[in-house]
C-alpha cells in the first residue's frame, strides 16, 4: 500500500511542478498541428504554373483571399511556407516566442484576408490566437529547445 501512495504522491508532485509547462507544450502542439496541416493542404499536388501549390490553393489565393499589399502569387508562396516552417519551430520550442509572434500575425492576416472565416472558422482562429499568446507572453516552457539552448528557466 505504501508503494501505491508513494507513486500517487510522486505523480501529483510531478504534475504540480510541471503543470504550466505541460500546458504550454500542449498548446504548442495543438496550434502547430493546425497550421502545419493547413500548409500540407495548400502544398497539395504539383502544378506547372506554380510548383508545390495545388490548383485549389492557387484558386483561393487568386480569387478568394484578399491579401493586402503583395501579389497573390507571393502571398501563396509565403503563406504556404509560413504554415510549413513556423509550426516546426513552435512545436520544438526553438525560437518559440518569435515563431509564436509570427504565427499570431499570420493568423490575424488570415482572418482579415479571408472574410468567409468569420461565419465558420473564426472560433478556431480565436482559440489559436489565445494559445499563441500563451507562448508569446510566458515563453515555450521547460519542454522546449529554447530552454536547453538559451538556458531559460
Amino acid at each position: 500500500m505504501n508503494k501505491i501512495i508513494n507513486l500517487y504522491n510522486a505523480f501529483f508532485t510531478f504534475i504540480y511542478r510541471y503543470s504550466t509547462d505541460i500546458f504550454k507544450l500542449f498548446t504548442r502542439i495543438y496550434v502547430a498541428d493546425a497550421f502545419f496541416r493547413a500548409g500540407l493542404t495548400k502544398l497539395g499536388s504539383w502544378d506547372s504554373e506554380m510548383p508545390f501549390l495545388s490548383s485549389g490553393a492557387q484558386y483561393l489565393f487568386e480569387n478568394e483571399y484578399q491579401v493586402p499589399i503583395i501579389s497573390w502569387e507571393l502571398a501563396a508562396y509565403l503563406g504556404t511556407a509560413a504554415e510549413l516552417i513556423l509550426p516546426i519551430f513552435l512545436l520544438l520550442g526553438l525560437f518559440g516566442r518569435i515563431a509564436a509572434i509570427e504565427l499570431f500575425l499570420f493568423n490575424i492576416i488570415a482572418v482579415i484576408s479571408y472574410p468567409i472565416i468569420w461565419s465558420g472558422g473564426f472560433y478556431d482562429h480565436k482559440l489559436w490566437g489565445i494559445m499563441l499568446l500563451v507562448s508569446i507572453i510566458y515563453g515555450p516552457g521547460k519542454f522546449s529547445a529554447d530552454r536547453f539552448i538559451f538556458k531559460e528557466k
